[in-house]
């Protein structure tokens, strides 16, 4: 009989942490899991469903106003954040029940508690209680970092935007990240006055150059003020209960909300890992080997606590192969190569493999590009363009990189994701006939490259 209460506990009941824990407590471990807010984590409770089903709310703004111009007798709507919001917590709260429900069925004990790491096998609940075990694992995400300025707490972050009484008729968001760019399309899209400022030259930054540009010009067409360039100093409360932004380069706003978009922090503050050995880097982030193992034998991480892809099917994958490697004794690292992405913004921008610049650095490669009009958008002399590219190694031909931006490029960057992780060229794209009419034809049609290099 095992010396421990546990075979494991987890730490944290995002999506990364309640997979590891159904799954170990399925192979017959003795296994808890404890979570300080509500189960699901970031994703499912303030991140990607959210702000997902507000996308899908955002994209009917300017319906009526292309259904006129295909001929359809329609007037104008406004939309009702007080009916939307109740029906997005439902969801929620829905979502949140199936989590632990599942992590319940297989004998999962379930703690509604902040758990801190008092030595290499003991977990503290706020409650008061102590619990030993054999395996500790820590998915406790991240959180939005929010800068150190005069008046910063006058702002809201990600987390709370979905909670919000009303929908700010004019918002100020600062950032350039995905974040950034999302709820900027979102909130434009609502109806709502935008403006974005971020301090770098250039939106999405990791992301492919020419992409980035294209989607910061898609923005600025569809009404968001976007400047970059830009470094809030400080926030003020106006008398009429507003707020007056100010920047570098006598940058001034006045708005009735702000968001901090300014990226996220590992999630490691007074958790006690350090005083027990666990090595972080710099930002907070534990650092793991390639099994997901700690500094400390005993104890693991899976997900944005680590610092590594910072997406929730790749934090799920991280916490099948910890109870791979930990307690079905098959040894398995996670996969991080080749991993899919997508930007929910008007249109989407669907992403798998290297940039144009990563690829250049590393080889010689031809790119392959297409920008145009969609026959939808160019039927009703709307100038949104959609962007179709292709990153090729001239030595094997191997397609490195598919960037997509257009309606629905988060679904179309799936499947090509498949082709490029079993190693396609240009040629095998080549050969598949094109589905006509559609947009996402272009990604087989394009024969000659726009550079190589």
């Amino acid at each position: 009989m095992s010396s421990f209460d546990y075979d494991l506990f987890v730490i944290g009941g995002g999506s990364g942490g309640v997979r590891a824990g159904r799954v170990a407590a399925e192979t017959g471990a003795k296994v808890a899991l404890a979570e300080e807010f509500r189960m699901g984590g970031t994703c499912v409770i303030r991140g990607c469903v959210p702000k997902k089903l507000m996308v899908f709310a955002s994209k009917f703004g300017p319906m009526p106003g292309e259904a006129r111009d295909f001929g359809w007798e329609m007037e104008d709507g406004s939309f009702d954040w007080l009916k939307f919001r109740p029906k997005l917590h439902a969801e929620l709260t829905r979502l949140e029940n199936i989590y632990r429900t599942n992590l319940a069925r297989p004998g999962t004990d379930i703690y509604d508690a902040r758990a801190t790491v008092k030595d290499a096998h003991t977990v503290e609940l706020s409650n008061g209680r102590t619990y030993t075990a054999k395996h500790i694992l820590v998915a406790t995400g991240g959180y939005p970092f929010v800068p150190d300025l005069p008046g910063a707490e006058l702002g809201i972050t990600s987390n709370e935007i979905f909670q919000l009484d009303h929908l700010p008729e004019k918002i100020l968001i600062v950032g350039g990240g995905y974040i950034a760019c999302e709820f900027a399309c979102i909130l434009n899209g609502l109806g709502k006055h935008v403006t974005l400022w971020h301090r770098g030259p250039q939106v999405l930054r990791g992301f492919d150059d020419e992409v980035r540009g294209h989607i910061s010009d898609l923005m600025v067409q569809q009404g968001i003020d976007v400047r970059v360039g830009v470094t809030p100093e400080s926030l003020e409360k106006t008398e009429d209960g507003r707020i007056r932004a100010h920047g570098t380069e006598d940058h001034k706003c006045m708005v009735n909300e702000v968001l901090w978009a300014t990226g996220r922090k590992p999630n490691t503050n007074g958790m006690g890992l350090e005083e027990v050995g666990v090595k972080l880097s710099e930002s907070g982030a534990v650092e793991v080997d390639e099994y997901g193992q700690t500094s400390v034998p005993s104890i693991y991480a899976v997900g944005d606590v680590t610092d590594r892809i910072q997406l929730t099917p790749v934090a799920i994958r991280e916490g099948m192969a910890f109870v791979e490697t930990v307690f079905k004794g098959n040894p398995t690292k996670p996969d991080h190569e080749l991993v899919a992405s997508a930007v929910f913004t008007h249109p989407e921008y669907g992403t798998v493999g290297l940039t144009e610049e990563d690829a250049r650095e590393r080889e010689k490669i031809d790119v392959y590009c297409a920008a145009f009009r969609p026959m939808q958008k160019s039927f009703i002399d709307r100038q949104e363009k959609a962007l179709f590219k292709l990153i090729v190694s001239q030595e094997t031909q191997k397609v490195l990189g598919c960037h997509v931006v257009a309606d629905g490029a988060g679904e179309m960057i799936q499947f090509a994701a498949v082709a490029i992780k079993m190693g396609a060229t240009k040629a095998d794209f080549d050969a598949a006939v094109a589905v006509h009419p559609t947009m996402a034809e272009e990604v087989v049609l394009m024969r000659t490259p726009t550079r190589s290099d």
